[in-house]
């Protein structure tokens, strides 16, 4: 075969390698929500 030929194979083995590729799934960390806010100082009487 020709050089030209066997480059032509090569990349598209390449391609459909690269297309069949299964991606790694992303994995994304979620802090919850605090149960309950700290009380604040609102004033002396309130």
């Amino acid at each position: 075969m020709s050089k030209s030929i066997k480059i032509v194979f090569a990349l598209g083995l390449v391609s459909f390698a690269a297309a069949c590729a299964q991606p790694e799934p992303e994995y994304v960390e979620v802090q919850p929500a605090p149960i309950s806010s700290e009380p604040v100082y609102t004033g002396k009487y309130k």
